[in-house]
């Protein structure tokens, strides 16, 4: 579909990504999903080089995003040299459909 879901838990309403079955802030087990903005900021990045994993390009840059919902997710960076990639900088998410019907999700910078 395209959006952006993180999970979140129904009781006390804590983000959290990776999913889980149960919320380590207060153990409920009624988990839920809530569609993020997709809008965040770069909190951390890596650029990976080798080996090589298609359907990628390299030089790959991986980022930890800061997401505006409060939670953090690793994803992919497009559309900016590898040189050019800055803590703080504006980031939107984006998919993409790679090998038939697979949607990844990647984000791109944006204007502040």
């Amino acid at each position: 579909k395209r959006q952006l879901l993180i999970q979140r838990c129904a009781g006390c309403r804590r983000l959290q990504h990776p999913p889980a079955p149960m919320c380590p802030s207060c153990h409920g087990f009624a988990m839920e999903a809530t569609l993020a903005s997709g809008r965040g900021t770069v909190h951390s990045f890596v650029v990976f080089h080798h080996p090589p994993v298609p359907p990628f390009t390299y030089p790959n840059v991986i980022v930890l995003v800061d997401l505006a919902e409060g939670t953090r997710l690793v994803s992919r960076l497009v559309g900016v040299a590898p040189d050019d990639v800055a803590i703080g900088m504006p980031v939107q998410v984006d998919f993409e459909t790679v090998e038939g019907d697979l949607t990844l999700h990647y984000f791109r910078p944006v204007e502040a």
